[in-house]
């Protein structure tokens, strides 16, 4: 078998989960229930956001907050401000995907 097998939890509860942290990426799959919402922090790679259920809050750095629904991928810059929330009904779910991984990267 040539390929690895990764799983995530399919819950409706608040959830953050490390999926893959190797050389290469680092992974982690996210469920975030109404009200509930990441700590405001910075982005310590290039991030892509891809939303898989739910609508997602997100304000960055000194901009207004935009919502995005299930479908849509962010790239977010390194070095951004990040405010993530659910203020929706149901749940938000989101896969985020650093690349490279943040213990290797180096900024510019």
């Amino acid at each position: 078998m040539l390929e690895k097998v990764y799983e995530y939890k399919m819950l409706n509860e608040k959830i953050i989960e490390r999926i893959i942290d190797d050389e290469n990426v680092a992974l982690n799959h996210m469920i975030l229930t109404k009200g509930t919402g990441l700590p405001e922090h910075y982005s310590n790679s290039n991030v892509y956001m891809i939303i898989i259920r739910g609508t997602m809050t997100i304000q960055l750095g000194d901009e207004e907050a935009r919502t995005y629904e299930a479908g849509k991928l962010l790239n977010i810059p390194y070095n951004v401000k990040m405010n993530v929330k659910n203020f929706d009904d149901g749940v938000l779910e989101f896969f985020v995907v650093k690349a490279p991984n943040p213990k290797n990267y180096k900024s510019e």
